[in-house]
Order: structure tokens, then sequence, then C-alpha cells
């Protein structure tokens, strides 16, 4: 039976990388694969899939309006496909998840999607949570802090470093913008952005 697979982690732990390795795994095998990401993020260009280590796929995007079921049924109907790859998770809807579920259950078609589990504040995102309750496998990939514990939060600096402790929820960016912390220098850090933006603010004398 076909599962639906969730590998969460912080930043920089390799989850695009990861991806793209089980992608050329199944084309390697003569399988057909699948690959999906959200068009709001350009980083490596829209349609692309690209990772630190400076691999790179294309791939279809998503956004709200993208029904993924419907989109994968079609293109079954061109070629065969064995296994779909969804990159920066985070940003699906909980109505994209339910139909990666029906796209496992209802086609019989492995779902492998890759993303962060919670933003800069230390809450989950959406499709992150969505797929946390759904998933049938659930796999965390390590990162490093920078005390050498494992990494899982995802802090929010500016342009000189200082922790981010307030703004919107989605901010694409990369090592300029999130840095990977343990829980602990997290909120130590948070602590100090949510001070450092209180101190800006106030009146001067």
């Amino acid at each position: 039976m076909a599962k639906l697979y969730f590998y969460y982690a912080a930043m920089n732990a390799g989850k695009s990388t990861t991806l793209l390795q089980a992608d050329y795994n199944y084309r390697e095998r003569g399988m057909e694969t699948m690959l999906w990401t959200a068009a709001l993020d350009s980083r490596a260009g829209v349609g692309t899939i690209g990772s630190r280590i400076a691999l790179s796929a294309p791939a279809h995007t998503y956004d709200e309006s993208v029904d993924l079921y419907e989109a994968i049924g079609d293109e079954l109907k061109r070629r065969p496909l064995h296994c779909i790859l969804v990159d920066e998770a985070q940003f699906l809807t909980q109505r994209h998840v339910l139909q990666l579920c029906e796209v496992a259950d209802q086609l019989g078609i492995p779902v492998l999607c890759y993303g962060l589990r919670t933003d800069f504040q230390g809450k989950l995102f959406p499709g992150s949570a969505a797929l946390l309750a759904l998933a049938d496998t659930l796999v965390e990939l390590k990162a490093v802090c920078e005390c050498g514990r494992k990494a899982t939060m995802n802090l929010r600096v500016d342009e000189e470093g200082n922790a981010v402790a307030a703004g919107a929820q989605t901010e694409i960016g990369g090592n300029d913008r999130y840095v990977a912390l343990c829980r602990r220098h997290f909120f130590e850090r948070l602590r100090e952005g949510e001070a450092r933006q209180l101190t800006l603010g106030l009146p001067r004398r």
C-alpha cells in the first residue's frame, strides 16, 4: 500500500538534497517521478528545486488554486508515476495534504513531502500541522545548532544578524535570513530579539 511520508527538519538539514537524491534513485531504476515545489519560493528560480550543494531539478509548482489530486491524475494519464516528491511542504494547505492522502490511498502512488515543521516563532506551519496529523510516516532529518546539539528551530534574523521576533509567518530566505538552532538557543535569541524590538520602539527622551 502506498504511503504519505513527511520528512521534516530545521533549515540547512539537507531536505531538498535528500529529495533530489530520492528522485535520482527512482529514475536510475527506470521509474517515473513527479516533482512539486511552492510557487512562492523562487530562490532557485520559479519551478526549480535547488539545494545548497548545487543540485537542482525542474518541478511543477503549487499554490492555493492548484488541485494536486487532479493534476497528478491528469499526469498519470500521460505516463506511469511511481513516486510524487513535494518540496517546501510547509506551504501546502490542509486541502493539499488531503489531496495527497488521496493520491496515496486511491491512486496507489507513494508521496514524499519535505519541509519545515515550525516557523521563526516556533509555531507550526499549516501544511506541516496537517502532515504531522495525517502522514503515514514521519521522518526527522537532522540539522546542527552552533552549540553542536540537534537544531530543531528556525530563527529569523535581520541584515545585521539580530533575531527577528515579529512579522509575517512566510518570508522566503536562506542562510541570510534564517539560522537553525536548538530549542534552548532559539528561545534565548528570540528573547533578545523581542527585547531589542521593544527598545527600538520606545520614544526617545
